[in-house]
């Protein structure tokens, strides 16, 4: 264990290193546009504007919840001794100030990733102006920051809290901390980015027939903003979540099968160490050719980081003591699945395959045609990862099961571990998705000339199909998480039970009809949540859409876009902070309090049920919105490329239709959803020991 502690500390170090040397290297590239400089500080201060208010919000948010959770967990406080005789306030202050951790780090994630993301923008934009290959590093450097930097916080955070606490159910707390956070920035973030992105396409592409980043717009500069809080800093969080989930599931049952640290645990932190190595390794081979395939790139990049896991934890596995291979397969077989995920959702986004055209050729009949096509492939395109899951938690399962009792769950967990391995590197894919993007606008609104823009649309393109990817692993391997969780919900819930002298929980049989009480309760939340972020963003970009009219209706010269005359950015900035504020947290509030009901009305069985319901559910409904998103985003730009009559034409208008709903799908409520089932997940495993104690039909 003490090795294991030494390379993972390790593997952090050499992270936080390579992190500061491509931040450097990333400052150093040329950026002399002056309109490009300008418009990246509006950028710049608004993204920084809107996470200091949104960190203001979540900070009073965690103080009520610190309270709550010293008060209430692991067990309410006036169980054990006030004096600490027992060790119950030492406990009590671990769990708060693990949660505390968990928070703060991941908010610290986040604003990392912004202040890389804002300063690679305007230099990926005039790294397009010499060709794509350096582009392209600039913006695949700029995201790899953030990758580094999230894998390093997590593992040290997880590390930290485990070596200090030793015990398991306190990394719960870390866990939750890092997953509300995430909850909530990515649902804010996720509001702030669309509702400019609706507001700016409807208004100007639609209705004016101006391009898509017209420094003209008024939403122009929000919706650049709202790239980087909601792609940069919300998935930040959320991957950040998802890595510490992971490990914490895999952590609370590797304990109570090791009685403590040992051989288990130990693997669990060696395969995360090594999987941050090989995606330091991955990052720092990624390149292109100067007329190269950006997407193929990026895929070539995670491709060769699977690997590099895969050998680096064969070779290593046979020197862990009391190692054993079929766990090594378990953590083989999620990585793999993670990457056929990955492949087929690419299938189902990339606009040079068939599904994206198909699209774009039904919206020469009409945006009606654009919405029932992207709305069924979309669903379709969730089959393919649903099986995928199942068939990794089920190989991981049969796997491990010879190994003991326990062993088959906490196989499935070190499958999710294997599939987040390489979270590095999907961070570092994922992030450069909204860097980019921020780059084509940076090439238009500068005037750096069709060529630049093309280069640039080339990028942002790759960046759209490998972020439907990203967001296709990461909710696979919330899939597998969530359903390790439901095991440690179960190893905690049977533990309080125990000690009330009540009989344990073998599972969950669905004709009980407390479990089918909580199964239809926990199948309706992703749908309620969803539909309240939805809504968040319909409500924000009409009021958006208002005053984008009247700035082009009362502002004398600036449709024409006369000399001097610009449009009043601050106020859209404003709308947008202030709606997403507004919305944040009550959709979040929504899933815990439901969680929180259905355990102390239908008790420990009941909130088994509402889990199944909630993962299920919520998986299908997180890939759907995902990748229909994806898809209608490359119809669009497939179009605008100058297929099927090209910009300005009939079949373009209703591609556009198509994005816009796509937008708060995949940016908004899609990857949302699989934090919302890791917090239920979590927030039924810390409160099991009350529902186990005080429940109306439990």
């Amino acid at each position: 264990m003490q090795l294991v502690v030494i390379l993972s500390f390790f593997a952090v170090v050499i992270a936080f290193a390579f992190a500061v040397y491509l931040y450097l290297w990333v400052k150093k590239q040329p950026s002399e546009n002056k309109r490009i400089i300008e418009v990246s500080s509006l950028i710049q201060a608004g993204a920084n504007t809107f996470m200091r208010r949104e960190y203001g919000v979540l900070a009073r948010f965690a103080g009520v919840a610190a309270v709550l959770i010293f008060l209430f967990l692991p067990e309410p406080l006036w169980n054990g001794s006030l004096l600490g005789q027992d060790g119950s306030l030492v406990r009590h202050f671990a769990m708060t100030a693990a949660y505390l951790a968990g928070t703060i780090l991941s908010a610290i994630a986040g604003k990392i990733g912004i202040l890389v993301a804002t300063s690679a923008n305007g230099r990926t934009a005039e790294g397009a102006k010499k060709d794509l290959k350096t582009a392209f590093l600039i913006g695949f450097r700029g995201g790899s920051v953030m990758g580094l930097a999230v894998v390093g916080f997590s593992l040290l955070g997880v590390m930290a809290v485990l070596l200090i606490a030793a015990d398991a159910t306190i990394l719960l707390g870390f866990s939750f901390g890092a997953s509300s956070l995430a909850l909530f920035a990515k649902a804010g973030g996720g509001i702030f980015t669309k509702t400019a992105d609706v507001a700016a396409d409807l208004t100007g592409k639609v209705e004016l027939g101006i391009p898509e980043d017209d420094p003209r717009n008024p939403a122009v500069i929000a919706d650049n903003v709202g790239d980087n809080v909601g792609d940069v800093a919300g998935m930040g969080a959320d991957l950040f979540d998802s890595n510490v989930a992971a490990m914490a599931s895999a952590l609370v049952m590797s304990q109570a099968l090791d009685g403590g640290f040992g051989a288990n645990t130990a693997m669990v932190f060696c395969y995360a160490a090594l999987g941050l190595i090989a995606s330091i390794i991955g990052i720092a081979c990624a390149r292109v050719g100067k007329k190269g395939n950006p997407t193929g790139a990026l895929n070539a990049s995670t491709y060769t980081t699977t690997a590099i896991f895969l050998v680096l934890t064969a070779i290593v596995t046979p020197l862990l003591p009391g190692f054993q291979w079929r766990i090594w397969g378990a953590s083989a077989v999620g990585l793999i699945v993670g990457v056929v995920i990955g492949i087929t959702t690419d299938y189902f986004t990339d606009d040079s395959k068939p599904i994206v055209q198909k699209v774009a050729h039904a919206s020469r009949s009409g945006s009606a045609f654009t919405i029932l096509s992207g709305v069924s492939y979309g669903f379709i395109s969730a089959l393919p990862a649903m099986v995928g899951i199942a068939v990794s938690a089920l190989v991981a399962y049969m796997l491990c099961d010879p190994l003991g009792e326990g062993y088959a769950l906490f196989g499935i967990a070190m499958a999710a571990v294997g599939m987040l391995s390489i979270v590095g590197m999907i961070i570092s894919n994922d992030a450069y998705g909204p860097i980019v993007d921020n780059a084509r606008g940076l090439a238009e609104m500068g005037g750096l000339g069709e060529e630049t823009i093309r280069i640039a649309d080339e990028l942002d393109s790759a960046g759209n199909t490998v972020k439907a990817v990203t967001k296709g692993f990461s909710i696979g391997a919330a899939g597998l998480t969530v359903i390790s969780l439901l095991g440690a919900y179960m190893s905690e819930v049977n533990e309080a039970l125990s000690g009330m002298g009540k009989e344990l929980l073998t599972g969950f049989d669905i004709l009980d009809p407390t479990v089918f009480f909580g199964i239809l309760i926990g199948a309706a939340i992703p749908a309620v949540f969803s539909a309240m972020l939805i809504l968040g963003v319909d409500k924000n970009a009409q009021r958006m859409v208002g005053e984008i009219r009247r700035q082009f209706r009362e502002i004398k010269g600036l449709k024409e876009g006369r000399k001097g005359v610009k449009p009043d950015y601050d106020t859209c900035i404003g709308i947008a902070t202030s709606g997403a504020l507004k919305e944040l947290i009550p959709a979040g509030l929504v899933t815990i309090a439901a969680t929180v009901l259905v355990g102390f009305i239908g008790g420990p069985s009941a909130i088994g049920g509402f889990l199944l319901g909630n993962i299920v559910s919520g998986l299908l409904l997180a890939l759907f919105m995902s990748n229909a998103g994806g898809l209608w985003d490359n119809a669009k730009k497939y179009v605008e490329a100058g297929n099927e009559g090209g910009k300005g034409s009939d079949a373009h208008k209703a591609a556009v239709t198509g994005d816009t709903i796509g937008d708060p799908f995949k940016d908004t409520a899609g990857p949302s959803i699989n934090t919302q089932i890791t917090v239920v997940s979590l927030v039924a495993s810390l409160l099991s020991g009350l529902f186990a104690a005080f429940s109306l039909f439990g």
